[in-house]
């Protein structure tokens, strides 16, 4: 696909979609990751019964990552149902899986975790998980929500207080648009979040741990 094509399929993308609205999409991403260049895809999938497949693939010479979160929309709120974290670098591999039962509240991890991060954690209305956090950003910025969130993660559940930190340009497909940037620090570590209005996928994510760069994702397209 050409970078003209390309740019027309995203400016239709942002001239028809509302504010925000679930709704399956594909986004590439030029990525960096463990400090090497790799490529990655994002993806929102339908899995029926108003579930949905929320999934993040990045690879390169390393290795590969792959994110996965089921999650349901009920009357706009959104439901945590299972959650996938698979890294292969080299010839070590380590598999966690989150999973959510809303009868008795409660998450617990299985896998490659330690047995103090297995749960199980009380869930709330609301929670979401690092991944989903990603989709709640954008709605919320879309929305001019607070930045507010509980995301249950690696066996704990923590608070998360994001701030707009600004007005950036950033570049997709040759063609610039203007972003919200937003973000928030804990300890050693960053991350900041561009957000394009009308676009469901995040225009950038960057993290950075002391100061340097760790992982890194550039919107290309997304249709």
């Amino acid at each position: 696909m050409t970078i003209t094509r390309t740019a027309s399929l995203l400016a239709l993308l942002l001239a028809a979609l509302p504010a925000w609205a679930v709704e399956p999409f594909t986004a590439e991403y030029e990525a960096s990751w463990k400090g090497v260049q790799a490529d990655a895809r994002m993806t929102l999938s339908p899995a029926g019964d108003n579930r949905w497949r929320y999934e993040l693939n990045i690879a390169n010479q390393l290795g590969s990552a792959r994110q996965a979160t089921v999650f349901e929309d009920h009357d706009g709120r959104w439901r945590l149902l299972s959650g996938d974290d698979v890294t292969q670098l080299l010839v070590r591999k380590s598999q966690k899986t989150a999973t959510y039962d809303w009868g008795s509240r409660e998450v617990r991890w299985s896998g490659d975790v330690k047995a103090d991060r297995r749960g199980p954690v009380e869930l709330r209305d609301g929670d979401v998980d690092a991944m989903l956090l990603n989709l709640a950003i954008v709605r919320d910025v879309a929305a001019g929500r607070p930045l507010d969130y509980r995301v249950v993660e690696n066996g704990v559940a923590r608070r998360q207080s994001w701030k707009i930190l600004g007005k950036d340009t950033v570049t997709i497909a040759g063609k610039p648009h203007a972003a919200t940037r937003v973000g928030r620090s804990s300890d050693d570590k960053e991350v900041l979040v561009w957000v394009v209005k009308g676009l469901p996928v995040p225009a950038r994510i960057l993290q950075r741990r002391d100061g340097k760069d760790e992982q890194d994702l550039v919107l290309k397209s997304a249709h």
